[in-house]
């Protein structure tokens, strides 16, 4: 964890003055719900203990200027001519600060510090949280009066229109609008959302990151797109009423889809079935029944692995091993697939030695280094 004064320090160091204000925005973890946000599903993240911090003052002229510790990078443009840029980082900045301008936000040039201690490319939503961050800092700087909830939808945008990806919204929503030891139940249809108590007692969230990302992953996930609304075109020549998979029973599958094309029936009905246990796992935490939770998620990674087809064999292996340890509840892989961690349910005190256990065998299975990532959940962004 990086501390106010830390950052308020190297601020002062780089650009000579101290900062007005320091802005922490936590990455995040979804204990489940996969695929499901682009299907007007519900998703069930939370944030985590992770974060990109951001110290922010204001110019009193049109210039912006940015330092990123991680990349050991300044970059500079005046207000008036934000447009993405090819170096990258500052694109994620740079969309914020047009998405304020589109919404009519009275800006002046700043000086802004980024850093952070987010395991980059481990699926833990940096880059929304950098977003959230950038949103978060500048809504204070110049008093916008912008509501957390549009916080995350500029964030959101600012991906879309400057990074270049068409993510969901559930990154930045989690970054932003998380408390501590909850989960939010987030309606990705129309962003409605509950809390749900996440009592961990002798138990522990830890990510075990498989340090692998396959480039199947964005036409993969076009294809899964577009097997989702083939199943949903098909109901829809029966039931004129339906939208979205949101919409769609396991029997109308059954008659609907599963005659035509079966491949696009067991994607469709993975993402039907995954709203469901989402649901039982939601009812579970109510009850404070962890187990149930796990098991929702030792078989949500079946649907991933072997129906939606967005797993792989690293992610499987680290899933199958810890599967007969009675001290870990669950686990499944967490993201858009291919790559990236897994998430797992195991008691406090037997997290060192699995990790211990299991390192030596995925390194001689695979000639790669795990990495456990240790997370609590915590609150979403904040002012320091």
């Amino acid at each position: 964890m990086i501390s106010k004064q830390q950052i308020e320090e190297r601020y002062t160091a780089v650009f000579g003055y101290a900062p007005t204000h320091v802005v922490r925005s936590p990455g995040r973890i979804n204990i489940i719900g996969e695929h499901t946000d682009y299907n007007e599903g519900f998703v069930l993240p939370t944030a985590i203990d992770k974060a990109i911090y951001v110290g922010v003052g204001k110019r009193d002229d049109d210039l912006i200027r940015l330092y990123a510790e991680d990349f050991v990078a300044y970059f500079e443009i005046p207000l008036t001519e934000i447009q993405p840029v090819e170096q990258g980082w500052p694109n994620y900045v740079l969309g914020v600060v047009d998405q304020l301008q589109l919404r009519g936000a009275n800006l002046s040039g700043f000086d802004m510090y980024i850093d952070g201690d987010v395991p980059l490319g481990a699926g833990l939503s940096s880059s929304a949280a950098l977003e959230c961050a950038v949103g978060f800092a500048l809504n204070v700087l110049f008093d916008l009066q912008i509501e957390r909830v549009e916080i995350a939808k500029i964030g959101q945008l600012a991906e879309h229109t400057y990074a270049g990806v068409k993510c969901g919204i559930m990154d930045q929503f989690a970054s932003v609008m998380s408390k501590a030891d909850h989960v939010v139940k987030l309606d990705c249809r129309d962003l409605s959302f509950s809390y749900k108590p996440l009592d961990l007692g002798d138990y522990a969230i830890l990510l075990l990151n498989t340090n692998v990302k396959h480039s199947l992953a964005s036409s993969a996930y076009n294809e899964r797109r577009a097997a989702c609304e083939e199943g949903v075109r098909l109901v829809q020549q029966q039931f004129g009423e339906v939208n979205s998979l949101r919409d769609v029973t396991l029997s109308m599958l059954d008659t609907h889809v599963r005659p035509v094309d079966m491949d696009v029936y067991r994607k469709c009905r993975f993402v039907v079935e995954e709203n469901e246990r989402l649901n039982s796992a939601c009812e579970a935490l109510e009850q404070g029944d962890l187990e149930t939770v796990g098991q929702q998620m030792f078989r949500a990674h079946e649907g991933l692995s072997d129906e939606y087809e967005v797993s792989c064999p690293e992610l499987d292996f680290l899933v199958e091993y810890v599967r007969p340890f009675p001290e870990v509840l669950g686990a499944r892989m967490m993201g858009g697939g291919f790559g990236g961690c897994t998430i797992n349910l195991v008691k406090k005190s037997f997290q060192d030695l699995l990790v211990e256990r299991l390192s030596p065998v995925y390194k001689d299975r695979f000639d790669l280094e795990l990495t456990a990532i240790k997370v609590i959940p915590s609150n979403g962004t904040e002012l320091l």
